[in-house]
């Protein structure tokens, strides 16, 4: 199998992001090229359409390729749970739940298994393997359980590249360090350095690079400036950050950054809309007053709904409710804003019955089967007749109870959510619901005329199309600062 590989100083370096640039500028000179990346620890997921769960970011890389996602791009992956305890997904689908020495025990040996069936099974599709890295290769106390960084280059024999933000500091030492604590087996394969982020003037930083190449032997193969292109991280951690608002933002829609939040990918869309500000929040008051508040989705519901009652955060939310104010919640999202949530055998580790929210008459059992699937519906509102495609991945079955009256079916299918006849109160079970262009415009219209502004027209493309924008803008702005000739085969590089 042709490869190569991508790994970092650190987590949060860009691997993500240049490999999707890779992938989507190898794509466009005609190779046949696959994402892969051997074990992913993410809360952002996407569904195939096999109905196994994958991180979104190899998602996000396999449309980079120009191929559908597949679960063979990421056969491990991770989710945790909050409680030092993460749900295992082999090839797409939940085997266990498990706190990292159990799962080194357990799943090792199945894990490397999984790993290489699957680069066995991309390898008789795709001319070349892209594959990335997670954390840093060079953590000694984990290295010998590591399935995803060094061990996966030596199995591929790939040329590797190492990448390095420079924007945080320390950039050289980190390079060096790395280089160092690598075995000597590990270092032969390291073929180039990638500075990620950076900002300023090139003459400035090419005494490092001199240095820095004397020093290891190794070329620099890329300088990637600072880019500010907006794409799926692989965790929360992006929350953190400053995010850059929309100056011109005439709708402001506050998310609730559970402490358990999960597919946060599901407003990218929104937060790619000119008028309008996505600004995360945490569960603790003041709310304030904005257009629209979304609970988003949430590993363990549960847990998370317990912290939106200790801090306040879910009488806040009501009493916004009660003054007029616009409530969505997804998935997780959606079950608290129940009246129950009851979760009988633990699964989600609070075992027991809870109050929700309160504002839609619903009723939700967390249960054993997960369900994961694609779904194609109609919507029954904010506009009837609009196809809406996404992704379900709940454990949680919801069901209206017997005394519900003033809400509707969002869509065909009643199962995927409910509004409130006011239209004050949304729920639904389906990820990617703001892909959808012209549902997500006809539900911002809504907002847009309780405050007196004319309505956006609702004949746009989907985001996929806005994304594939994206995808080429961002190989466009890499490629010119990347030499990839060492890492593809002579006879074709």
């Amino acid at each position: 199998m042709k490869a190569m590989m991508v790994v970092g100083t650190t987590s949060h370096a860009g691997k993500s992001l240049l490999v999707t640039a890779i992938c989507r500028i190898l794509s466009r000179r005609g190779w046949r090229v696959s994402p892969f990346k051997g074990q992913n620890m993410a809360l952002n997921a996407y569904v195939t359409s096999s109905g196994g769960e994958i991180g979104h970011a190899q998602a996000v890389q396999a449309w980079a390729a120009g191929i559908m996602p597949l679960v063979e791009m990421n056969p491990i992956l991770l989710k945790p749970q909050g409680d030092m305890t993460s749900q295992v997904i082999l090839k797409g689908k939940p085997v266990g739940r498990v706190n990292a020495a159990e799962y080194y025990e357990q799943y090792f040996d199945q894990g490397w298994q999984t790993i290489e069936e699957s680069i066995k099974r991309l390898s008789e599709e795709y001319d070349l393997l892209v594959c990335e890295g997670a954390g840093s290769p060079a953590e000694i106390n984990l290295k010998h359980r590591d399935l995803t960084n060094m061990r996966v280059a030596k199995h591929l024999n790939a040329p590797t590249l190492l990448v390095v933000d420079i924007d945080r500091g320390g950039a050289f030492a980190h390079i060096v360090g790395t280089l160092e604590l690598l075995d000597p087996d590990e270092r032969d394969l390291i073929k180039g350095i990638v500075i990620n982020k950076f900002r300023g003037q090139r003459s400035l930083l090419q005494p490092g690079i001199d240095w820095l190449q004397e020093r290891t032997g190794i070329p620099v193969v890329g300088v990637i400036p600072w880019l500010d292109q907006a794409f799926p991280a692989e965790d929360s951690l992006s929350l953190l950050e400053p995010r850059a608002s929309n100056s011109n933002s005439a709708i402001n829609i506050a998310v609730i950054r559970l402490p358990r939040i999960s597919n946060f990918t599901d407003f990218d869309p929104l937060e790619a809309e000119s008028s309008v500000s996505v600004k995360y929040i945490t569960p603790k008051p003041p709310l304030g007053h904005p257009d629209a508040v979304i609970i988003p989705g949430s590993k363990t519901t549960i847990a998370d709904l317990i912290v939106l009652h200790r801090t306040g955060m879910a009488e806040e939310i009501q009493n916004y409710v009660a003054a007029g104010g616009t409530v969505l919640g997804i998935c997780g999202g959606y079950q608290m804003l129940g009246k129950i949530l009851a979760d009988p055998e633990g699964i989600e580790g609070q075992e027991g019955r809870y109050k929700g929210l309160g504002l839609l008459p619903l009723k939700t059992v967390i249960a054993g089967q997960k369900i994961a699937r694609q779904r194609v519906v109609t919507s029954n509102y904010p506009q009837e007749g609009l196809p809406v495609t996404g992704y379900e991945i709940h454990q949680g079955r919801s069901r209206l109870m017997e005394e519900a009256t003033g809400t509707n079916p969002l869509f065909d299918d009643a199962n995927l959510g409910v509004v409130d006849e006011s239209q004050s109160v949304w729920g639904t079970y389906l990820h990617g619901i703001f892909d959808n262009g012209p549902w997500r415009r006809a539900w911002l219209n809504r907002l847009r005329q309780q405050r007196g502004l004319k309505s956006l027209p609702t004949g746009v493309a989907n985001y996929r199309e806005q994304r594939e924008m994206m995808l080429d803008i961002l190989a466009d702005m890499v490629e010119p600062h990347l030499n990839l000739t060492p890492f593809l085969p002579k006879e074709t590089a």
